[in-house]
């Protein structure tokens, strides 16, 4: 059986012990769900949602894509039958204690016990409350963020009409110093995002130089770590790694997305900020929602206004079960990911077949079939990329700039700007024992399209 069932059996009982807590209501018949046409009406929805990627599989290594925890999908399962809205603690009373307790445990892998946060719909949302958070704070001065950061960090800013710069990145995929500080002595620079692993190829940029340009030139800094920001906790980082994730809490702000690493369903992003006092940035009343306590609402804290609290049931329920701790099972499962990933660059490497630019941060390998020019190797990519999902080992495609490659191993002419890659991402702990046949299968491909 691929799917887990066996939280079907633990809903049941907690339904009861829900319903039991609401036993002093007189009795209320709920309206009927017409059994007949709703089972039909399932049936069909099941039978549409085979029209999907095996996201849940280690055969899928793709996309940022990760089965939620079954204790995080029980969980949400039922907190929908209460249905709660942490904007206030009208509409989710409960819920909203559960997020302030699980967003507190995220905020102390950072080392910050004062501090702000709040969960979000997603590391979009994320992004953009932590820039304008910034914007407010350094009116009408730029933000600037690697050219290998996410795409978002630009469409924000031009919601929020804030200007925007990007920062050359060097051939390991990492924001170059060198001209962030160039851009820096130019004036005018209010925020520098840094990506604490690049949803393209893992990369992390530099902590520690750039909070030593911070010290000389005093600008905000926010950390985008809504991919690699758990794996702070993992205990097999590279040294400059270690060396990055140790640096964090010095941030002004950090994203982390729980919907990535954190075994969430979609959509659970976090925002976290070390001082408390921005909280007076988003002051607002709003007496008919605000009516039964005194108490801080987090909808006083957040740009976003409804919000489900089924969210931050599921992410406290998985936090109670694997704790955010290094050493536990949580970071067991962030080191078997790293693992599987260094062991399938390993494979890689070892085989003339393949070009493989820089050894993984994380767990993303990026690599691409040898051939003579960047427009060759961009064709074999394709072809590899489609022959493995016939196989069913379903990979990602990414363009990065040639150079990441010529810097790497020359042989490669650059008869255009930029490579198509063959980029997987092992984030499933299950990777780990999968890589060999992972590796025969693009054995088996690299066989076939390279002949």
């Amino acid at each position: 059986m691929l799917f887990e069932t066996e939280t079907l059996k633990l809903l049941t009982d907690a339904l009861a012990n829900l319903e039991e807590g609401f036993a002093f209501l007189p009795d209320y018949e709920a309206p009927a769900a017409g059994q007949t046409p709703m089972a039909s009406v399932i049936a069909e929805v099941a039978s549409r949602l085979r029209n999907n990627y095996p996201y849940f599989h280690p055969l899928y290594a793709g996309q940022m894509l990760k089965p939620p925890h079954p204790v995080a999908r029980a969980a949400y399962a039922l907190a929908t039958w209460i249905n709660p809205n942490n904007h206030a603690l009208d509409g989710g009373r409960a819920s909203s204690a559960m997020e302030k307790e699980a967003v507190a445990e995220i905020a102390a892998m950072f080392g910050w016990r004062d501090h702000l946060g709040h969960l979000c719909g997603g590391g979009t949302m994320a992004n953009l409350e932590a820039l304008w958070v910034a914007g407010q704070l350094h009116r009408e001065k730029t933000i600037v963020a690697s050219e290998q950061a996410h795409y978002t960090h630009h469409r924000i800013t031009s919601v929020l009409r804030l200007p925007f710069a990007e920062v050359p990145s060097d051939n390991q995929g990492r924001m170059d110093c060198g001209v962030l500080e160039k851009m820096l002595e130019a004036g005018n620079v209010g925020c520098v995002v840094a990506t604490v692993g690049t949803t393209g190829t893992g990369a992390l940029d530099s902590l520690p130089r750039i909070l030593a340009l911070r010290e000389r030139y005093g600008f905000r800094l926010h950390v985008d770590a809504a991919y690699g920001g758990y794996y702070t906790l993992a205990a097999n980082l590279g040294r400059e790694a270690r060396a990055v994730y140790n640096l964090m809490g010095q941030a002004e702000s950090i994203v982390i997305d729980p919907h990535k690493h954190g075994l969430q369903p979609y959509g659970c992003g976090c925002v976290l900020f070390r001082d408390p006092s921005v909280g007076s940035l988003y002051k607002h009343e709003s007496p008919y929602t605000y009516f039964t306590s005194s108490d801080l609402h987090l909808g006083e804290i957040s740009l976003e206004c409804s919000r489900p609290g089924a969210s931050a049931v599921a992410l406290w329920a998985t936090q109670r079960l694997l704790p955010l701790v290094r050493g536990g099972e949580f970071a067991a499962m962030l080191e078997s990911s790293r693992q599987a990933a260094l062991a399938l660059y390993q494979r890689l490497g070892s085989d003339p077949r393949w070009r493989v630019p820089f050894a993984p941060e994380l767990d993303i390998v990026v690599w691409a079939p040898r051939a003579g020019s960047a427009r060759g190797t961009s064709e074999l990519s394709q072809r590899i990329f489609d022959a493995a999902a016939r196989r069913n080992l379903h990979l990602a495609l990414i363009r990065l700039p040639v150079r990441f490659f010529a810097s790497a191993e020359p042989g490669m002419s650059a008869d255009q700007d930029t490579v198509l890659c063959l980029r997987s991402v092992l984030m499933k702990p299950e990777h780990l024992a999968w890589v060999e046949r992972i590796a025969a299968i693009l054995s088996q491909c690299a066989e076939e399209v390279l002949a």
